[in-house]
């Protein structure tokens, strides 16, 4: 039988989000009218206008460690599937597969949660856990995927990002979700 896993305690929003404004207050006002998700878009706009502002300040973003690298992570694995003789396996179509197939388990760990917030407060360390297990398997498919298909994925993802600036300029589209087809000059 499994030990039971703890949750970790839900943080308010003003824990989850730290707002610094122009004028040096922290937003505290705000922090008195309720700390649930759903009003935080809000509290935001609300913080914005205190500050005289119409720009809003956002709040600090999670990052991914430095290393490994993408190169490095396929690297890795490369050595991984050598030393097995797993390769002759690692075709194209297969690797989509199989990551189509870790997609559905990262999917699974979603399935009935209804809406979650980030950095999901309300699951478990193991639920955590598990999705990061899944999340990695997906990545590494991704990755030997595109080294399969000669794709410089870091390179691909720059052109990509360029052509969606092209797609989706922020002046157009700030704040909607249209496919850019929609948007008109």
């Amino acid at each position: 039988m499994e030990a039971p896993t703890k949750k970790r305690p839900r943080m308010s929003s003003s824990e989850e989000c730290k707002l610094e404004l122009p004028n040096g207050d922290s937003g505290s006002r705000l922090e008195s009218e309720g700390n649930s998700t759903e009003n935080g878009i809000e509290r935001l706009q609300q913080t914005s206008e205190l500050a005289g502002t119409s720009e809003l300040r956002r709040p600090k973003r999670f990052t991914f460690s430095a290393k490994p690298t993408l190169e490095e992570i396929r690297q890795i694995h490369a050595d991984f599937t050598d030393e097995r003789d797993w390769n002759q396996y690692h075709k194209p179509r297969n690797l989509l597969l199989a990551m189509v197939g870790e997609v559905g388990e990262v999917a699974e760990l979603f399935q009935w949660k209804g809406e979650v917030a980030e950095g999901l407060p309300d699951w478990t360390e193991k639920e955590q856990e598990q999705l990061a297990h899944e999340l990695s398997d997906v990545l590494i498919y991704l990755v030997e995927l595109a080294e399969k298909c000669h794709v410089d994925l870091p390179q691909a993802v720059l052109r990509k990002v360029e052509l969606n600036k092209q797609k989706y300029p922020a002046s157009k589209v700030h704040g909607l979700a249209k496919k850019y087809t929609e948007y008109t000059d």
